[in-house]
């Protein structure tokens, strides 16, 4: 977590010269963050290297949730050839870290973050790509190109595929809305002294794109890093079809997109692991199946719980290294 070299000529030009600049972060992406502070003033400084990472798309959908009266970073400064950008500093406090160190504060947390996916999906969609059947194909093949190989299977691509064909049709039927993909806990910050709208800082929002309102809520109540109670998460989506008007077809998608989005992040999470080295997100996957096993046992999902059953049966399913190393013993 060394600044960039660009970083201190980037910061004097825009009135930072002479800022201390602290790690504060990486993510799963090549993006790293860093706090610069200067007396009583704090901002973020994103380093997002080209050519493995752009920012322009986060800079984008940060300006236009802030358009909206969404309580996105406001962009202070960029640099695009260097990767650089300076965004407001909304401080350390992960809703994530909050609930777990108060489990009392998770329906009130949890609401305000079911009442931002209300408004959000209450405003026109963003200028953005589809979340269509190819997006969503691609995604659900990931498990089957790194979760399965590295687990000892091979498995049946065109049945996977038909699968999912069987599930996915009445999930792209439904008008879009701006989907943010990655709305979960380590993602909404607690912004100090903050009222009303800005309450809730939104976060690592780069891969929008317009699909069905389940999805978030799926991010939010199926949260890969950390377990959320099944009472919590009936509570909330029962918040948001009181709040919407959700019908049972929004049960049917949300178990349909948390199938699709939980056999993603297993996938991901395998690659993480096996080719980026990052090694905590195959412990990460136990979680995950949980989640994804919740959504196969829906009605909505049977074409595709057939094949899970079929290729990845119950000692198949969980920590990738694990679920190796016994296979090999």
């Amino acid at each position: 977590m060394i600044p960039p070299p660009a970083a201190a000529a980037f910061l004097a030009a825009y009135g930072w010269g002479g800022a201390t600049i602290l790690p504060v972060a990486g993510d799963a992406s090549f993006r790293r963050y860093f706090r610069v502070v200067d007396g009583a003033r704090s901002a973020i400084l994103m380093d997002a290297p080209p050519p493995h990472e752009d920012p322009r798309d986060f800079i984008a959908i940060a300006r236009w949730l802030g358009e909206h009266g969404f309580a996105a970073p406001t962009i202070d400064a960029v640099d695009l050839a260097q990767g650089l950008v300076l965004l407001e500093d909304f401080g350390d406090v992960q809703m994530r870290e909050t609930v777990d160190a108060n489990a009392a504060r998770a329906p009130a947390l949890y609401g305000t973050a079911i009442d931002t996916l209300v408004r959000l999906h209450g405003v026109p969609a963003a200028p953005v790509p589809p979340y269509d059947h190819a997006v969503l194909h691609r995604e659900v093949d990931l498990l089957t190109q790194w979760y399965c190989p590295a687990v000892g299977v091979t498995p049946d691509q065109a049945r996977y595929d038909a699968a999912w064909d069987a599930v996915f049709a009445p999930v792209l039927a439904e008008p879009g809305v701006t989907v943010l993909r990655d709305y979960h806990s380590e993602n909404l910050m607690l912004i100090p002294g903050g009222t009303g709208e800005r309450t809730l800082g939104l976060l690592d929002f780069q891969d929008a794109l317009v699909g069905h309102p389940a999805y978030d809520l799926v991010s939010l109540l199926q949260d890969a890093r950390r377990d959320v109670d099944e009472s919590v998460e009936a509570q909330m989506l029962a918040r948001y079809k009181d709040a919407t008007g959700a019908g049972d077809a929004f049960d049917r998608a949300y178990h349909v997109l948390g199938a699709q989005r939980n056999a993603k992040i297993v996938g991901i999470f395998t690659r993480l692991w096996q080719r980026d080295g990052k090694l905590r997100y195959a412990g990460l996957c136990p979680r995950v199946w949980r989640y994804l096993e919740r959504d196969l046992a829906h009605p909505a999902l049977a074409p595709v719980r057939v094949w899970f059953d079929a290729t990845l049966p119950a000692e198949l399913r969980g920590d990738p290294m694990l679920v190796r190393q016994g296979a090999a013993a």
